[in-house]
């Protein structure tokens, strides 16, 4: 009888005898380890910072209703996501497969669970982060010309589909441009919140907040008009951690790091709380200078930041936002072609969906169908909708994926690991994924059900597809798979590529 683990689920790599003539382009890559200890820190930093910490503010200060407490969710959000990044840490170095929270749950819940969540983050998770990203790229961009009103939502939406196309024509022609690119925009983005912080600080100097802005002075005050209610301050971690996400990079590409078990960490513990003091200390530029209903009424906070402060030179702000939101847009369709090469290196997408160029190895089938879902979510006119279909859903194989990592525990208690965790850190993980997962569920049952909907749909797909592993090659299905896959080679000058992990 068949080993279920062994098999391919729509995977042609079983039937490729039908088209024998070009077996002898299949590829075997090994990776490298070119990532060090400094390149991990840039990595971390240069995937976390991002759109969130400028569209973020609005939706944390709506919620919360004071600067008071959402410098406290700030704060905790840095918090939480390096106590989850550590979790992470124990995972990847203990499972050294490349792939992160998909192989994780695969190795230690079963391929039908990591099936799901395959399907969630290619449908729904990484579609909606650069859809966001993309939208907040264009309006930074649009926004200074629209100094006085709202850029048309259809200029922004049209900018977003440029966007996301040029970058997806750039990775498929020569992804190591991308790769480039995305180291440079790195210190481009942190010099960016360096110049807000500096701002801030010249206007707190100064005394100009004192006299002229909003009557939060005092630490007392500042938690005036505080929303305690516990679905408001869930919503607004949401929006926090969004800005914080992106700290598993190199879980996804574990087998490049060297020696994994120091520089993971390591990396962590360097970036993630480098980011939360900038964070922070941006926030509070923001506050500084800006009152509350300037704040709440912006689409582009650090657009009205940057009039208020910079004079002119304010023109500096919304260019160095477009350039993070650029980078982070590059850096997330990158990582999502590498989730669609790990689904096929185990059997769980269609071959189709996992070739290669011959000569410059870029996965342009996958990259185009990526890009093909992300223009779709562009069509969602509220950014703040989108940023909800990701958290919920993100956040939600967060947790699963820590939940693994206490079975695993609890499964083998002997395993050697090389970073061991007190058990304290993935049971708080756990309970406060609790809360993120019931409470919006319950108070925001519809944007939840987009979430669960998907989910859900990924469980059909997954039995009708491990049932065509049972028919002969054949069948009608598979053969039409394989003419369509053998059309896509042609035109695309691609073939399966297999990505050694040893």
């Amino acid at each position: 009888m068949k080993n279920p683990n062994s098999t391919n689920f729509l995977n042609l790599s079983n039937v490729n005898n039908v088209y024998s003539r070009t077996s002898h382009f299949i590829q075997k890559r090994k990776p490298t380890k070119e990532v060090s200890l400094m390149k991990g820190v840039i990595l971390i930093i240069g995937h976390v910072i991002g759109a969130g910490i400028f569209i973020s503010p609005v939706g944390v200060l709506k919620y919360t209703g004071s600067y008071g407490l959402s410098l406290i969710l700030w704060s905790f959000g840095g918090l939480f996501s390096i106590i989850g990044a550590m979790c992470f840490a124990e995972l990847g170095t203990t499972i050294t497969k490349s792939g992160a929270s998909y192989i994780y749950i695969m190795e230690i819940f079963g391929r039908c669970a990591a099936f799901i969540k395959l399907w969630a983050s290619l449908l729904l998770i990484e579609p909606s982060l650069q859809a966001i990203t993309a939208l907040t790229f264009a309006n930074y961009l649009v926004q200074p010309i629209f100094s006085s009103c709202d850029p048309p939502f259809l200029a922004v939406q049209l900018l977003a589909a440029a966007s996301i196309s040029l970058i997806t024509f750039t990775n498929c022609a020569y992804m190591k441009w991308g790769s480039r690119v995305e180291i440079l925009l790195t210190y481009a983005k942190m010099i960016s919140l360096i110049i807000i912080i500096i701002a801030g600080i010249i206007k707190l100097i100064q005394g100009k907040r004192l006299s002229h802005s909003s009557p939060h002075t005092d630490l007392i005050s500042a938690f005036d008009g505080s929303s305690w209610k516990v679905d408001s301050i869930v919503v607004s971690l949401y929006f926090t951690l969004f800005s914080y996400s992106g700290w598993d990079i190199l879980n996804y590409m574990i087998k490049e790091i060297k020696n994994p078990g120091r520089n993971l960490p390591l990396a962590i513990v360097i970036s993630l709380p480098l980011v939360t003091i900038l964070y922070v200390l941006t926030i509070l530029a923001f506050y500084a200078v800006l009152q509350p209903n300037i704040i709440l009424k912006s689409g582009a906070v650090a657009v009205a930041f940057a009039e208020e402060s910079l004079g002119i030179m304010r023109w500096i702000i919304p260019t160095a936002v477009a350039i993070t939101c650029f980078e982070n847009l590059n850096a997330a369709i990158r990582l999502t072609s590498r989730m669609y090469l790990v689904g096929g290196r185990e059997g769980q997408l269609p071959a189709l969906l996992t070739l290669t160029h011959i000569n410059r190895l870029t996965p342009i089938p996958a990259l185009i169908t990526n890009a093909s879902i992300a223009l779709v979510y562009l069509s969602v006119g509220d950014v703040f909708k989108l940023i909800f279909y990701y958290s919920f859903s993100y956040w939600f194989f967060v947790g699963v994926t820590v939940c693994a990592q206490l079975y695993l525990r609890w499964q083998q208690p002997n395993k050697v690991r090389t970073l061991k965790l007190s058990l304290i850190y993935p049971i708080t993980f756990c309970v406060g994924m609790l809360f993120l997962i019931i409470v919006p569920t319950y108070s925001f049952t519809s944007e939840a059900m987009v979430g669960i909907s998907v989910m859900l749909s990924g469980i059909p797909v997954y039995l009708i597809g491990s049932a065509f592993i049972q028919v002969e090659w054949y069948s009608p299905f598979i053969m039409l798979l394989a003419k369509v896959t053998k059309f896509t080679q042609l035109l695309f000058y691609c073939v399966h590529a297999d990505f050694e992990d040893n």
